[in-house]
């Protein structure tokens, strides 16, 4: 069925009801021919009612996101009076209409919806003002719409000279606006003015955003050709560039940067396997353009190389001498480590190539571990680096990582000898022991290699990808526990343990060293704020626990920043520290010790214990009650002296006849071995003899001998074995007031470590059994 019918163009009449055709994504404007695609079965019967009718219809369009169930209150509220010119049935039983748009209407409400949408409507005139002049409006629209078409690939170019013939503001604005390239909301409010002054403002306002967004568009599209273009030059020049360098057989010379790379390569020094690795880059690099990202790698890759110190060397002849003098300026005490670190210095000097074993430092934190490493180096003249090891996890940290990936740069070890600028600095690796592991590797594994001499002379870093000689390189790692360094690792590095200060060693580094070096960092004149020796050994006793100095020092610190406040107030005279004002700036003590004054009564007995801030005496308790012979360990005790007590009951009941003790003082009680501050764990063999020494002395009722403190591992067989911590411990004792100290006597040479001014005031019992250890401690034959 094809149907053309035309109306006569005056007529204007309109009914107050029309059937309502919706529209999705599109809206139509009054003067202009629209095709649709009719499908669905209700809205065909609506155009078949319409051909068959009056042939008016009302197109309204829909708000975005309504549905095919949608309400009326889903579309707008105006539309166009439609039309209809022509049907055209498509194969598969759907229409194509073309509708002619005649007037705005407006919707004023629902009159059916069955079979369809009948709604009553409002024809909207378009008001203009009375002598309004719109002339200067419309030129100027037509030269916007001039200018949308010149920018618009899209319309051809006869559209301005229609555009220009016409001289209805209102018939212009709607054809502008029907064709104009903006959203559905936008476009659908030029439909709601029926004000033509604001019509026509707002369609000018909304075609100059859109010539801007296309002219924006349009130079974007001219610097990209224009940068292509550029580009594809630079190509083909490059590939002429090339084929003259290749004719001529000098493979990119003539590049400045590719000249002063070569340059500073030659000026390295390198061997022959690293340098003609480094001269395949740099041909590499000749090659590539400079807008290639592989270029910005490569050279990223040589800035490295060129900048690492292949063949410089610092320091100047060693002297012995002066190398003992600069430790014994910067450190007090430690003469064996000193000692053991002039030998290693005495080595390097007689053969110069030595690689030599990697010095291990390992003790408590605060001894000076990394500060020695310092003194080493200024005693060498070399540069210092230092790199802390703790925490890391990843193998490439070391290693490095490879220029396949984004951003990827050396190794620590690679970095921190370009920051030193010599290839024979001394390299501190601390807290060696707090090396993890993980999925992306074992960075102790990678250590392997440069800690040993064998062969850290062609260490392989990932990112350079050529060999560099380590062994230059002194190595210096510190340790605060053995434990968890791996065996490869440990087997690798001569090992030196710095032990814990005494108290009079932690009051002459004090005195010598923290004081003034306090008073200076806070600004203090001299002679303004003093500490006593009394007070230095208050703060050392009473406000820290330590085998270190650390706490001492930020201790000594908090004094003096509470005396640079007093100085600040208009305070004149000088300040003296003293064991009464200490309370003043550091509050209260928090630091107690036992003494060996306890009440003592049968079953209770002195132990002696080494722990990471130095030695301490340790109480142990032993009672019994009726029961049926169980052993009751409480105190958080270690699986270690769990079984020492398990070893000393065993031994008891094995030699109880002996010790005249009878069978029922095990079968009918239960025995429980407390050790007091059960809040901290203890550990460790040590405790044996004084476990079996409490234990006996309960169950004979015999107290123990006064002020008498023991140590050492025993066995089965009641034999005494050395323990470790002996210097630790004797110094524990004389500050608790022990006069007598009951020693392995395989320990008696860990004796020349105690400093005699300990030694002199207690007095030592060594011996082999515990038959020895009960006689001296509880009297037995």
């Amino acid at each position: 069925m094809k149907k053309d019918k035309k109306k006569p163009e005056g007529d204007v009449g309109y009914p107050s009801a029309l059937p309502l055709l919706t529209l999705t994504d599109q809206v139509v404007f009054p003067g202009s021919a629209v095709p649709l695609r009719v499908a669905n079965a209700s809205e065909q019967r609506l155009i078949n009612d319409v051909a068959g009718g009056s042939e008016l219809l009302g197109l309204i369009t829909l708000n975005e996101g309504a549905g095919a169930d949608f309400k009326l209150h889903d579309a707008y509220e105006v539309g166009c009076i439609g039309r209809l010119l022509q049907i055209q049935p498509l194969p598969d039983n759907s229409v194509t209409v073309i509708i002619q748009c005649l007037q705005r209407f407006r919707i004023k409400g629902l009159k059916s919806r069955k079979p369809y949408i009948t709604v009553y409507i409002e024809a909207l005139e378009t008001r203009q003002r009375k002598r309004k002049d719109f002339k200067p409006l419309v030129t100027t629209l037509k030269a916007q719409a001039s200018r949308l078409i010149s920018l618009s690939p899209n319309i051809p170019d006869g559209a301005a000279q229609i555009v220009d013939s016409i001289n209805d503001p209102a018939f212009l604005s709607d054809l502008v606006a029907g064709n104009l390239n903006v959203g559905l909301a936008e476009k659908q409010e030029l439909l709601s003015l029926i004000d033509l002054e604001k019509r026509l403002n707002r369609l000018m306002y909304l075609m100059e955003r859109e010539i801007e967004v296309m002219e924006t568009s349009a130079k974007i599209q001219r610097d990209v050709k224009k940068t292509i273009d550029k580009g594809q030059r630079e190509y083909f020049l490059r590939e002429q560039l090339k084929a003259i360098h290749q004719e001529l057989g000098d493979s990119g010379s003539g590049r400045p940067e590719i000249e002063e790379y070569r340059e500073k390569i030659a000026a390295l020094g390198l061997s022959t396997e690293v340098g003609k690795e480094i001269e395949r880059e740099l041909n590499r690099l000749s090659q590539m353009q400079e807008s290639s990202a592989e270029y910005h790698v490569l050279t990223t890759y040589l800035d490295w190389v060129v900048e690492l110190p292949w063949s410089v060397s610092t320091g100047s002849p060693l002297k012995i001498d002066r190398a003992e003098e600069i430790l014994n300026e910067d450190h007090y005490g430690l003469e064996k480590v000193k000692r053991r670190i002039l030998d290693h210095l005495a080595v390097r000097k007689l053969k110069k190539d030595a690689g030599g074993a990697v010095i291990c430092f390992a003790g408590p934190p605060g001894v000076g571990k990394t500060s020695l490493g310092k003194s080493i180096a200024r005693a060498l003249n070399r540069e210092f680096v230092r790199i802390s090891l703790g925490g890391i996890r990843d193998e490439a940290e070391i290693r490095g990582h490879r220029r396949t990936y984004v951003g990827a740069m050396p190794g620590r070890i690679i970095q921190s000898l370009r920051k030193a600028g010599s290839n024979n600095p001394v390299f501190l690796l601390d807290e060696i022991d707090k090396l993890g592991a993980d999925f992306r590797g074992d960075p102790s594994a990678a250590l392997l290699e440069v800690l040993d001499p064998a062969q850290n002379n062609s260490f392989t870093d990932h990112y350079l990808h050529v060999p560099f000689d380590l062994s230059k390189v002194m190595f210096i790692a510190t340790a605060n526990v053995l434990d968890t360094i791996p065996w490869a690792l440990r087997d690798r590095m001569e090992l030196i343990e710095i032990p814990g200060y005494t108290l009079e060693e932690k009051l002459k580094i004090a005195r010598k060293y923290l004081v003034p070096r306090q008073i200076e960092a806070h600004g203090i004149p001299p002679r303004k704020l003093t500490f006593s020796v009394a007070a230095l050994r208050t703060i050392i006793a009473q406000y820290t626990r330590e085998a270190g100095v650390r706490n001492l020092e930020r201790e000594i610190a908090n004094v003096c920043r509470s005396s640079a406040r007093a100085f600040t107030s208009r305070r004149r005279k000088p300040i003296a520290i003293t064991p009464d004002t200490l309370k003043a700036y550091l509050g209260n003590p928090t630091v107690y010790y036992d003494s060996a004054e306890r009440s003592r009564m049968p079953g209770v007995a002195t132990g002696l214990a080494w722990t990471s801030t130095g030695g301490d005496i340790l109480y142990i308790e032993a009672t019994r009650m009726p029961g049926k012979g169980q052993l009751i360990l409480t105190g958080q005790l270690g699986d270690v002296m769990k079984e020492s007590a398990q070893t000393v009951l065993s031994y008891i009941r094995a030699n109880a006849n002996r010790l005249g003790l009878a069978k029922e003082d095990f079968g009918d009680y239960d025995i429980h071995i407390h050790v007091p501050q059960g809040a901290v764990p203890k550990d460790g063999p040590s405790a044996g003899v004084a476990l079996l020494t409490a234990v006996t002395s309960m169950l004979l009722g015999k107290r123990v001998k006064n002020r008498l403190a023991m140590t050492g591992e025993i066995t089965l067989r009641g034999l005494v074995l050395p323990v470790g911590g002996v210097k630790e411990k004797v110094l524990a004792a004389v500050r608790a007031g022990i006069k007598e100290i009951i020693l392995p006597a395989r320990c008696a040479n860990d004796l020349d470590d105690v400093p005699d001014t300990a030694k002199n005031k207690v007095k030592f019992h060594f011996v082999t059994e515990m038959n020895d250890v009960l006689a001296i401690a509880l009297g037995l034959e």
